[in-house]
């Protein structure tokens, strides 16, 4: 089969200054894009933020040949966002791929959370991406093709302590990826996840050093190549790490119906186990599968 390419596409990378979004911008470009390497230049916890990083990826690039932007705007400030897609725009005339993984943390117990620190990575995580999303979407329509991939992680999917703020952000990507899926399929615009394992300076502090050598981003960025590529699946959440790929999905068990009309909570106490036994098991792709599922039960289906 043939190489992956992406030549004559356009692409953006938010929080692509370092880590995993810089070797995503790197890849994109040693493939033929054009790419906008998009970030804040902010601390860990979002505070602050200069320019240096971005243009130092933008160096990089143009050092083997390839072309590259830099840009500075808060992927959760709309004048910014929008100017920026108008820069892009104006320069290039499309935009095919939009990797939004602009992220920052704020760990804390629950108990010990401001509010201030869950409204602040909600911003960041869930509007950051929704609102490049937004910018670019008509675009998109207009071009029938497009490829978007949502970072999400296994702290939403899953949980993970201290992570109430980020986890809650992170799962709610998961939710706006498989309805945007739905919206942008006649336009030929596909709409994935990946939900990586790396060592960045997000996670720096939380493995071993013999761990997070195993972990280097450059070891996620082949899965997302694929997931903006031509042949791309779509509504796909894509785990990788450490050379590990795997697809993540939400499952629903097969279930009882309860039929009587005095449907009362001990009896779905008493039929606990049924209701919890994996036996036939689904995962849903499309919207409605619930209700479909629903009405084939109540049919003795």
């Amino acid at each position: 089969m043939s190489d992956i390419r992406f030549d004559g596409q356009v692409a953006i990378v938010t929080g692509a200054g370092g880590g995993l979004g810089k070797q995503h911008a790197l890849e994109l470009a040693r493939r033929g894009a054009k790419v906008v390497v998009n970030d804040l230049g902010g601390a860990m916890d979002g505070t602050g933020g200069n320019s240096a990083a971005a243009e130092a990826v933008v160096a990089e690039i143009q050092a083997f040949g390839g072309e590259a932007i830099a840009n500075g705007a808060s992927v959760t400030d709309d004048a910014g966002v929008a100017n920026m897609v108008a820069q892009v725009m104006e320069k290039w005339g499309r935009i095919d791929i939009l990797i939004a993984n602009a992220g920052i943390l704020r760990d804390k117990s629950f108990s010990k959370m401001e509010m201030a620190d869950f409204d602040v990575v909600m911003n960041v995580h869930l509007m950051g991406t929704v609102k490049p999303v937004k910018a670019m979407w008509e675009i998109m329509k207009a071009q029938n093709y497009g490829r978007i991939v949502v970072t999400t992680s296994s702290s939403g999917m899953y949980g993970n302590f201290g992570q109430t703020n980020y986890g809650a952000a992170k799962l709610a990507l998961y939710g706006f990826m498989n309805t945007l899926k739905i919206e942008g399929a006649k336009n030929n615009i596909k709409v994935n996840a990946i939900s990586p394992v790396a060592a960045t300076r997000m996670t720096e502090n939380l493995m071993p050093p013999q761990m997070l050598d195993l972990l280097k981003p450059e070891y996620v960025t082949p899965g997302v190549m694929f997931l903006v590529s031509e042949d791309a699946p779509t509504g796909t959440v894509l785990s990788a790490g450490a050379g590990v790929f795997a697809v993540a999905k939400i499952y629903e068990t097969d279930g009882i119906c309860l039929k009587d009309d005095g449907i009362t909570a001990e009896e779905v106490r008493d039929n606990w186990d049924k209701i919890c036994d994996p036996t036939g098991h689904e995962a849903y792709e499309q919207g409605g599968g619930q209700t479909g599922k629903f009405m084939r039960k109540l049919s003795g289906g």
